[in-house]
């Protein structure tokens, strides 16, 4: 009998901690906005969404439960995609204040960035002229003297609050090789257990950089200390968004855009939306033959404990 072809699951990342408001009048700023591209988004297809906060008064990234109690109710009575808090959002915050809404909210996923690294993006601030609020220009310059911690105690602390606490599953983002050498680790200790569910992040300044060799010897190197018990997907950063998730598919891995890891929906062009982004991947991996993951598909492959278990 052949083997059942795997969904792909499609995650969007709605507005993440990166881009200012400047950079594109898309970029989900208020609840409302981040509420409504995030239900959009997961009908257009996509399966997980991906959450970060914002100020609402000056869209600045927030880690701040209060911000985040403002659309996660709205999200869970208009759709039934799985939601994935970030415990990333800040790189100058502890590990116990980024944790905060993943612990307040206990949804299914949260993210789980698997070492340190130089997490920088101040070259982005040469593009622009004038900017909307006071506060982005010094925020994406000084990341370059950013160092984005997440130290084995860090990871234990989220590993023992989140996930034994709350049951909640994680998408681990891997920056670089030695990240995952840092899962297995972390594993080997009992921080994490049964079928595991990796993010390759690729095209971050500080972390390895978006090309399909890189791509195919990070999934090399999972193989090989993790077997084939676990689940994969990929982030490509800019302009490798759109590429690296169909090579990604291509090679039996899942996906992931948004606005947090790119503004433009083809080269030059500005997204209208995520769930622009959404449907284009979507339409591309179609027409590749793949199907798309249903929310509820995309649970059973994750091994998530269900949208009635979360507190919002």
């Amino acid at each position: 009998m052949a083997k059942t072809k795997k969904k792909t699951i499609i995650t969007c990342a709605v507005t993440g901690a990166i881009h200012t408001p400047t950079m594109s009048d898309a970029l989900p700023i208020t609840p409302d906005d981040i509420a409504s591209q995030a239900i959009e988004a997961a009908e257009a297809g996509a399966a997980v969404l991906h959450l970060h906060a914002r100020n609402p008064e000056n869209g600045a990234p927030s880690i701040n439960p209060d911000d985040f109690s403002l659309f996660l109710p709205r999200i869970k009575q208009s759709t039934d995609a799985v939601v994935n808090i970030s415990t990333g959002g800040s790189i100058t915050h502890s590990i116990a204040d980024r944790i905060s809404p993943a612990r307040t909210f206990s949804p299914e996923m949260a993210s789980m960035n698997m070492g340190s690294l130089n997490f920088s993006f101040h070259p982005l601030a040469k593009r622009y002229e004038t900017f909307k609020h006071d506060w982005e220009e010094d925020y994406i310059k000084n990341s370059e003297s950013g160092i984005f911690r997440n130290t084995f105690a860090d990871i234990a602390l989220a590993a023992r609050e989140l996930g034994e606490g709350h049951g909640i599953r994680f998408e681990h983002e891997c920056y670089d090789v030695g990240h995952l050498y840092n899962l297995k680790f972390c594993m080997d200790q009992g921080m994490f257990k049964g079928s595991i569910f990796i993010q390759f992040v690729m095209g971050i300044l500080g972390g390895i950089s978006a090309e399909i060799d890189n791509l195919v010897f990070m999934k090399r190197t999972a193989d090989r200390l993790f077997g084939t018990d676990y689940q994969w997907s990929v982030i490509g950063a800019g302009k490798a968004q759109i590429p690296l998730a169909l090579v990604s598919a291509q090679m039996g891995g899942h996906v992931r855009v948004g606005l947090e890891d790119s503004l433009f929906i083809s080269p030059g062009e500005l997204a209208v939306s995520n769930a622009e982004q959404v449907r284009k991947i979507r339409s591309l991996l179609e027409a590749q033959g793949h199907e798309i993951a249903t929310p509820d598909e995309a649970r059973e492959m994750l091994t998530l404990k269900g949208g009635d278990k979360v507190q919002f």
